[in-house]
């Protein structure tokens, strides 16, 4: 049993009369899925290890409202944006880190014109931030000249033009970074964008998500690296639909980083 995690809450750090350094939104996939769930305790593993004082909003976060905009329903995502910004700005939140790509994509282009104007970070940024500080420091350790690529998120890349933070960490792992053939600005969607994560794929020759794994795959890592819970689902499937799941594993750059610390 690892030591307890400690994860305080804006409605605490208000009752104290403060303010924390960053909030973390955790998200929906970081809060209920299994998977992603272990993102978020990796995260916050580093964030403590850092001294980062930081909170979450809790009960109190709702859906960013990504995939109802992103399927088209306009006016679901405006009722679940205000809602949290409203939440946001009576605790007077600066600064926001979140693990999911989709989340910082919304945050920081869509709820400024509802009134929702925020510094917000993906993790990757905020980690290399941490490192450049020498408020965190990584060794390989384990992963000292693994073979690990990694797959570019389309809402952290080609959409908000991150590409060097999630690549400096793998680096900094001294591990040996190896690109896939569609890479940056001319990377492969998972096939989880725009709420298809939430539904069966159509009808055709080839999952989306089979097309990116194999290309990943080409290259012989021996991680695939995400920045994001979506991307990690996808490519998780794809490795398995490859039989390929006792070999490659899917990660994402907080859990490459704790594991290197041994936290």
């Amino acid at each position: 049993m690892s030591e307890l995690l400690k994860v305080p809450t804006m409605a605490e750090f208000m009752a104290e009369g403060k303010q924390p350094e960053v909030l973390f939104w955790v998200g929906c996939a970081g809060s209920f899925d299994d998977r992603a769930k272990k993102i978020t305790k990796a995260f916050v593993k580093l964030l403590n290890k850092a001294k980062v004082e930081f909170a979450v909003l809790g009960t109190e976060e709702s859906c960013t409202g990504d995939p109802a905009k992103r399927a088209g329903n306009e006016f679901l995502f405006q009722m679940q944006a205000v809602t949290n910004i409203e939440v946001l700005n009576a605790y007077e939140v600066k600064k926001i880190v979140t693990a999911c790509p989709h989340c910082f994509n919304t945050i920081k282009n869509e709820y400024p014109e509802l009134g929702g104007n925020y510094e917000v970070m993906h993790h990757t940024q905020f980690l290399k931030t941490l490192l450049d500080d020498g408020r965190l420091t990584v060794e390989g350790g384990e992963f000292k000249g693994k073979r690990i690529t990694f797959h570019d998120p389309c809402y952290l890349g080609r959409a908000n033009n991150v590409y060097e933070a999630p690549r400096d960490l793998i680096k900094k792992l001294e591990a040996e970074l190896v690109e896939m053939k569609n890479c940056k600005r001319t990377g492969l969607c998972c096939g989880a964008g725009g709420a298809q994560m939430f539904k069966e794929p159509e009808k055709g020759n080839k999952d989306v998500n089979v097309e990116r794994t194999e290309q990943a795959l080409e290259v012989q890592p021996e991680i695939i690296a995400a920045g994001c819970p979506f991307c990690n689902t996808m490519m998780t499937d794809g490795v398995k639909a490859k039989d390929k799941e006792a070999e490659v594993p899917v990660m994402d750059i907080a859990e490459l980083i704790a594991n290197a610390q041994d936290l």
